[in-house]
């Protein structure tokens, strides 16, 4: 769950001249992405360390977690009809 407090101060330094009512939608939109993403993190073993042909497309990710780098990743959920 993000919170929503922490993205409004973010936006609000990042963007000064923007309205309280611009920065609300913005937040409100950030938070809101939980009902259309879901964290992926957890599967990290499945990105890559694997030979692959089409390795370029993943190694990137394999090789900065072996270095210490740390990441969220999310997986946009399909639509809902």
């Amino acid at each position: 769950m993000v919170d929503r407090e922490k993205v409004l101060a973010v936006l609000a330094k990042r963007f000064p001249g923007s309205t309280q009512e611009q920065l609300a939608a913005a937040a409100n939109a950030i938070v809101g992405l939980d009902d259309e993403w879901e964290e992926v993190t957890d599967r990290e073993a499945e990105l890559g360390y694997h030979f692959s042909i089409q390795c370029s497309d993943i190694c990137y990710l394999a090789n900065e977690v072996e270095n210490g780098a740390r990441f969220r990743l999310f997986k946009k959920r399909p639509a809902q009809v």
